[in-house]
């Protein structure tokens, strides 16, 4: 496979994922704002610390309110991390590598991206933003679905999966720094008595509630919250088990002991954490320096595999792979 078309087949799986974080995120925070006292609720802005577009949001607003989050997350063009941008990069690649993936493929990425630039307002007005997300929630992941049942195994599908999962454990470490270290409990928060309602939504942006219950069988509380998504071995969305299919697609790939070792001992670090035993300052060092060590492999993915000019601008032009620092 030419290192031009295995740069896009990477890029287009993590701007899809993409897609459905943003999703995800922007549902589970409307739900969160309804279910705590309007006092005590979180507001917008972690959406925007979450997604790492702090300084684009701020050269364009003034305010963090529901309507200009959600329309900068959801719907505007000039901001390189919304699910607009990102389903045009994606429909994009898909255009230019038709002829490795199967038509089925480009029509449905292609349907998706039309349905969301002409829907996007959807997802501004509280009476249409459920059907919306859900939409864009359920038709990408039956694109990955679609991926898994009629693409061959081969470099596309390994690609696939390795961009897959970098952008999952990506996302999912930078959902536990800004939302769980944000809600640990403080003695004598006038938040605690929410903090179950809070530690559920953490799990809820992953749709990891139920698997969590049925893993742990026991209540929902802070540190098991944080170990839970960051070092289980089950859970799709774990950064531990993100890592270990990343290694299951670079074992099939040429050039890749490297690699495997870089993510083999960032799993090691992560898996071996007691995370009960951090504090909050100790828990955002360690996610921050967990950041950077996914955004350096990135780096060995692109010097190893790809054309480095073109994952260069790809990276400069979204802020998801930056630290949050």
């Amino acid at each position: 496979m030419l290192s031009r078309v295995a740069d896009n087949v990477f890029w287009l799986a993590r701007y899809m994922e993409r897609v459905e974080n943003l999703a995800r995120l922007v549902e589970v925070n409307a739900s969160l704002m309804l279910d705590l006292p309007r006092e005590m609720a979180p507001g917008w802005q972690p959406l925007i610390t979450i997604t790492g577009a702090g300084a684009v949001f701020a050269g364009q607003s003034k305010s963090a309110d529901e309507a200009t989050v959600v329309r900068f997350v959801v719907a505007d063009a000039k901001n390189p991390g919304s699910m607009v941008s990102s389903l045009a990069q994606a429909r994009e690649i898909a255009r230019t590598i038709r002829d490795i993936l199967p038509r089925e493929v480009w029509e449905h990425i292609n349907g998706l991206f039309l349905y969301v630039n002409e829907h996007s307002t959807d997802a501004i007005s509280r009476g249409t933003r459920h059907a919306f997300l859900k939409h864009v929630i359920l038709a990408t992941q039956t694109l990955t679905g679609m991926l898994e049942g009629i693409v061959s195994e081969g470099p596309a599908l390994w690609f696939m999966a390795l961009g897959r999962n970098m952008e999952r454990a990506d996302m999912t470490s930078r959902i536990v720094d800004v939302r769980a270290v944000a809600m640990l409990p403080v003695h004598g928060s006038p938040l605690r008595p929410f903090a179950t309602i809070q530690w559920m939504s953490v799990l809820r942006s992953l749709s990891g509630y139920h698997m969590y219950r049925l893993k742990t069988r026991q209540r929902v509380y802070p540190a098991g919250v944080v170990s839970y998504l960051l070092a289980d071995e089950d859970f799709p969305r774990a950064c531990v088990c993100c890592l270990q299919r990343a290694e299951d697609a670079l074992q099939r790939l040429p050039n890749s002991r490297t690699l495997l070792r870089r993510l083999q001992r960032l799993r090691r670090v992560v898996t071996r954490t007691p995370f009960e035993k951090l504090s909050p300052d100790a828990l955002h060092g360690f996610i921050d320096r967990l950041q950077l060590a996914l955004a350096h492999t990135n780096d060995e993915i692109a010097r190893t595999y790809f054309r480095g000019e073109l994952t260069l601008q790809r990276r400069a032009a979204t802020t998801q792979s930056q630290s949050l620092g």
